[in-house]
């Protein structure tokens, strides 16, 4: 473990080398934010009824919860630097080291994670306080540390989905196409556009078939108390079985590409 924990640290300075973006990344990030909240207030001004079971201050409620949880659990330029790792043939020195890449890589991620939390906290802390009516308390105790725990399996998951995804450098000379697409439909599924449940329920139960609405809606919801009793617990062990699927999937996926991997050069 003492190898792993200075990859941790290599990974805080590399990290803090890019503090300043990660600073303006993630004030710029709140533009699109802002936008979503004020179009959402007109399509209130013309309603007399709630949306989908949403009051006005509910939705903008979720979008600031969406912003937080999108802070602590979104992969940044992971699989990007993986997918290079593969084409430039830096994942070879691995190989001859007792170094489990996955772990490696979990580790760069997790303090990345950690100093791009710390630095959003300013810009998102300050946009949250003004728009801090609009919070809601967590349903309760039981909701909280099951919002902390579902926070903590999204944050994995987005990982390990973008891992097995920049796995296929293996195979693919560029795989930013397949990323984006991926991206993009996570985006739409996973609730950041919109909430899922206001959605027909048929949609709605198509989309809980897949993993992405447990990278962000699901937590979002065990805080509003949305998820509750059997669908609660239903769902932490639907976001648990996805996590020990792109687990086993990424090793899969990893042994396959090894032995197709070649590198030239020393």
């Amino acid at each position: 473990m003492r190898k792993y924990w200075h990859v941790v640290k290599i990974g805080f300075e590399n990290t803090l080398v890019y503090r300043v973006n990660f600073l303006f990344r993630a004030g710029f990030g709140l533009i699109p934010l802002l936008a979503t909240i004020y179009l959402w207030q007109t399509i209130y001004r013309g309603q007399k009824s709630d949306v989908g079971g949403y009051s006005l201050a509910g939705m903008i409620s979720y979008y600031l919860l969406v912003t937080i949880v999108d802070t602590l659990t979104a992969v940044n330029e992971d699989d990007w630097q993986i997918a290079a790792d593969i084409k430039d043939g830096n994942i070879s020195q691995f190989m001859l080291k007792p170094i489990d890449y996955l772990t490696y890589r979990l580790c760069l991620f997790l303090s990345g994670k950690i100093i791009f939390t710390a630095l959003s906290l300013i810009p998102v802390g300050i946009f949250v306080f003004c728009l801090r009516q609009y919070l809601s308390a967590p349903a309760g105790g039981m909701a909280l540390a099951c919002f902390v725990l579902s926070t903590l399996l999204a944050g994995l998951l987005q990982f390990l989905m973008s891992y097995t995804l920049a796995l296929l450098a293996f195979w693919l000379l560029e795989v930013s196409t397949v990323i984006f697409i991926a991206f993009a439909f996570e985006y739409l599924a996973g609730g950041h556009v919109f909430p899922l449940n206001i959605l027909p329920p048929v949609m709605e139960q198509i989309l809980n078939c897949t993993p992405f609405p447990y990278v962000l809606f699901f937590p979002v919801s065990v805080y509003l108390g949305q998820a509750q009793g059997a669908a609660l617990w239903r769902g932490l062990g639907l976001q648990a079985a996805w996590l020990v699927f792109f687990y086993l999937l990424a090793r899969v996926v990893w042994s396959r590409g090894i032995r197709k991997y070649s590198a030239v050069g020393g």
